[in-house]
């Protein structure tokens, strides 16, 4: 089984007030499905009121993010699946209910993870 990302940034959600809760449940209830179905990981959003640091290997905390990176933000899932095809069926179910596009990426096997 592969573990893929699905993700999308916080500003590709472009919602009203009024469309915000059900949003939220049609999320969670695709978030019940994964996790009945065996092939929930992890998921959640990025804290975006807290700023990111940079920890380097002594313990030193620099404030902010490489510079590549500019902003991470956005709601991110990890599901381990058994094919390419099921992880695209599952962010289309997620790109439903938040409504918007997700980016799909796959992680590297590793034997220890």
């Amino acid at each position: 089984m592969t573990k893929y990302l699905i993700s999308f940034p916080s500003g590709a959600m472009d919602l009203s007030h009024d469309d915000l809760q059900t949003v939220s449940d049609e999320a969670h209830a695709v978030v019940a499905e994964a996790k009945a179905a065996g092939v929930w990981v992890f998921g959640g959003g990025i804290n975006e009121a807290v700023p990111p640091v940079l920890v380097d290997g002594g313990g030193t905390v620099t404030e902010g993010t490489y510079p590549q990176t500019k902003q991470l933000e956005g709601g991110y899932t990890i599901l381990e699946l058994p094919s390419r095809d099921a992880a695209l069926e599952w962010a289309a179910k997620i790109a439903v209910a938040c409504r918007c596009a997700q980016e799909l990426r796959e992680f590297q096997y590793d034997p220890a993870s």
